[in-house]
């Protein structure tokens, strides 16, 4: 059984940074991409960014380049996602997930497995 322990979430001022982890277990990040999916009320889920099996390719989603970046930690089977520069518009569930090696379904909003997710709020 595929589970993800996440935390980090909370509520910040725009212009703050949060910092999300993603624990998994179940399944290694050695064999998949792991990345978040987020979804605001009455809004479509959007997939925000991916980080490859191997990490040596990325995805980000446009709203959020240049202020988001993904990381993982092979040892610890942990994925991180620094958030900076928010802004209220960010202001979502943010789902852990992953995909089988590479990142090609998080345009799509569709990834294999996905966790139940953490509120992020920011403030004006």
């Amino acid at each position: 059984e595929v589970q993800f322990v996440e935390s980090g979430g909370g509520l910040v001022q725009a212009g703050g940074s949060l910092r999300l982890s993603c624990a998994a277990f179940g399944l290694s990040f050695e064999h998949y991409a792991v990345g978040w999916f987020r979804q605001a009320p009455g809004k479509e889920r959007e997939g925000v960014v991916c980080i490859s099996n191997t990490g040596d390719n990325t995805y980000y989603s446009d709203s959020v380049k240049r202020r988001f970046t993904i990381s993982k930690d092979r040892d610890k089977n942990t994925a991180f996602l620094q958030m900076d520069d928010l802004k209220p518009e960010d202001t979502a569930i943010y789902y852990c997930a992953a995909d089988f090696l590479v990142c090609n379904n998080w345009p799509s909003g569709s990834p294999q497995f996905s966790g139940q997710g953490t509120q992020v709020t920011v403030s004006a």
